[in-house]
């Protein structure tokens, strides 16, 4: 899985949870449906944005979700996804920018793609998935050839970037491209007066998306020499932090113009370009902290290491009354069980006997979800956090400060 948007179960209601899961599951399937079981290593967390964004903008109907088989990766058991047109687009976005995230791999020689074999087997699954993106596009009425050129103009503008060039000027590709996906979400669900604002959400989506990319690879980037745009522009990371906060503003204000017919999808849109998104850039410079690691890890201070602001300054600093409107305590309505619009949790599971949970378990261990995630207890079902959740820097998950299940609008929970 790839993607800036990690939500945490911690931050959500069950009903939140489950939505968000559907959306995540109908992204993998809708893969797999179109483009075959390979393809479904293109999921990643963010392109379910878009599968959400066309049912927020769609009457709510029971005929968009499906009851799908056992998973692995959902220990087992059964789950509703969601299927349609907005899983559909979001597979189809996703296989294309995932294909060119496997040709960005193999021109820089990261890793394995440095091997000739390899880089020539990714070139491959990369002309194929751009053929089969095409495909899908052209079923839903989406033009990829605009996510295409912004994928073959990003290695021209990165080639002619040097000191003194604008970050912006890097970005501008990814923004093309994930503008485009964002305002045809408008299309699908009949609603042209929200193709404008969706677009600039989107722009600035890709916007993010790139320059945390770069942050994070920032380190090991100088380590082996890629290239960063960073590095290559002579940009700090001080304004690179406002650019993702001018961008983070400029997303709020966009969604408000935004009209969705779907309150509980409108809310987890909400949820996810907002809260979590801001959770992310707060991740990614490293002014956020995980209350799992509060005890194991020397809390705040321990996250802030290699961060360009110190305890206390972010802008979404945990901990600070002042400044987090979203932090629990008396009065908040924002906290787990409050009215949210979304469905009652499921029925808890039946607890399942000895040797279909030893099957169970192994199948746990084999995806590595005992050790690296939260999962199902193969015997009670109960969710069970993962080894490395007890180690203190192995793991990036929630804010305990910052419980927040979603609001209505940014009117109502001071978003700004």
């Amino acid at each position: 899985m790839f993607g800036i948007i990690r939500p945490c179960r911690h931050r959500m209601s069950e009903g939140m949870a489950a939505s968000w899961l559907a959306h995540l599951c109908g992204l993998c399937l809708a893969l797999r449906d179109s483009h075959g079981q390979f393809a479904r290593v293109a999921t990643n967390y963010d392109g379910l944005v878009i599968s959400v964004l066309t049912e927020a903008q769609t009457a709510p109907d029971d005929s968009r979700r499906r009851k799908a088989g056992p998973c692995p990766l959902r220990g087992m058991r059964t789950a509703p996804v969601a299927m349609g047109e907005g899983a559909r687009l979001a597979a189809t976005v996703s296989l294309v920018l995932a294909s060119a995230k496997v040709r960005d791999h193999v021109e820089d020689a990261d890793g394995a793609f440095a091997r000739r074999p390899v880089a020539a087997a990714a070139r491959n699954v990369a002309r194929r998935w751009d053929r089969a993106g095409v495909r899908g596009g052209d079923d839903l009425g989406f033009d990829t050839a605009v996510l295409l050129d912004a994928v073959g103009r990003q290695a021209a503008v990165e080639a002619a970037a040097g000191p003194g060039t604008s970050l912006l000027t890097v970005t501008e590709p990814t923004e093309t491209a994930t503008a485009a996906a964002f305002a045809h979400t408008a299309v699908l669900a009949g609603r042209p007066a929200n193709q404008a604002p969706l677009e600039e959400a989107g722009r600035l989506f890709g916007r993010l998306a790139h320059l945390l990319d770069a942050v994070e690879d920032l380190a090991e980037d100088i380590r082996t020499g890629a290239w960063n745009p960073l590095v290559a522009t002579g940009t700090g990371l001080p304004e690179a932090r406002r650019l993702c906060d001018d961008a983070l503003h400029g997303i709020r204000l966009a969604l408000k113009d935004v009209e969705f017919a779907n309150s509980a999808s409108g809310r987890l849109s909400h949820v996810l370009l907002v809260h979590e998104l801001g959770r992310s850039v707060d991740r990614a410079f490293g002014t956020g902290s995980c209350a799992h690691h509060v005890a194991g890890a020397g809390g705040a201070e321990a996250s802030n290491q290699g961060s360009p602001y110190g305890p206390g300054q972010s802008p979404y600093a945990p901990g600070d009354p002042g400044q987090n409107p979203y932090a629990p305590g008396p009065g908040n309505p924002y906290a787990p069980g409050g009215p949210g619009g979304f469905p009652p949790p499921p029925e808890p599971p039946r607890r399942r006997g000895l040797l279909a949970g030893c099957l169970v378990y192994t199948g746990l261990c084999c995806t590595c979800q005992v050790c690296c995630r939260e999962h199902d207890d193969a015997w009670s079902g109960q969710r069970r956090e993962s080894w490395c959740s007890k180690c203190g820097d192995c793991c990036d998950c929630c804010d305990g400060c910052e419980i927040c299940e979603c609001c209505e609008c940014c009117e109502c929970c001071d978003c700004g």
